[in-house]
């Protein structure tokens, strides 16, 4: 358990606090006190554009929207809702495929295949990747899901899809993927199994802690879910850029 808290605190420091450029990225875990599961989101932008947005939080559910409406120029691909709730089912993403899931598993349906209906993104020459990830407390174990969209190496009109099923991380700890390993031209995409990332503290303090780690001149929005282990209602903290 020391060398994986390492393992995490170092992938924190090389991944986000000296990486300028990671892009959208998800984290589920538990918080330390063992007393809640935490579900992190955010997003960073480059351009104006990008930049212009901020999270709002209703009740349960997370959803981006233009700081300045009128500046807006073109919405896709940044105005969606990023994060979903259903019984038992907590679903983040980096995109409208947020609700591509959330429908699919109200209608009986799975994560995988509501994926399979989805592409990367089509801003080329990055082809971001969308990145997806679901909480399932509906069993005696919960369950974690993470999926990762990527343009296809040889030809990227195709789409790359790999779907993560990791155990249920530890208190103190999550499994993150990003959407881009670093800044560049184009941006490279991630690649590799989840990271390991720290979860210390209460839900305020992650919020806080990730938020102190991502690029000043790049990082848009934070949010931090938490949803009680005892089946209480979940509860989201906002960090905005344009407050």
């Amino acid at each position: 358990m020391t060398s994986l808290a390492a393992l995490a605190s170092a992938s924190f420091a090389s991944h986000l606090e000296q990486n300028p450029y990671p892009g959208r990225g998800l984290v589920i875990g538990r918080e330390a006190s063992g007393e809640a599961w935490l579900q992190v989101y955010w997003i960073m932008g480059r351009s104006p554009n990008s930049q212009n947005r901020v999270f709002v939080a209703d009740g349960p559910e997370l959803r981006t929207e233009p700081h300045d409406p009128s500046a807006v120029e073109d919405p896709t691909n940044i105005i969606y809702e990023a994060m979903l709730e259903l019984p038992g089912l907590h679903i983040v993403s980096n995109g409208d495929q947020t609700r591509t899931v959330a429908d699919a598993l109200a209608s009986g349906g799975s994560f995988e295949a509501a994926l399979a209906t989805r592409e990367r993104e089509t801003d080329a020459p990055n082809y971001t990747p969308r990145i997806s990830g679901l909480l399932d407390l509906r069993g005696a174990e919960a369950g974690v899901a993470l999926s990762i969209l990527r343009a296809n190496d040889a030809d990227p009109a195709f789409t790359d899809r790999t779907t993560f099923r990791p155990a249920a991380p530890p208190p103190g700890l999550g499994r993150a993927l990003t959407t881009y390993q670093g800044d560049g031209s184009p941006l490279p995409s991630f690649r590799g199994d989840p990271l390991w990332l720290p979860l210390e503290g209460d839900a305020d303090a992650v919020a806080d802690c990730y938020w102190g780690a991502l690029d000043c001149n790049n990082r848009v929005a934070l949010a931090v879910k938490r949803v009680p282990a005892d089946g209480g209602p979940s509860r989201i903290w906002v960090r905005n850029r344009h407050s």
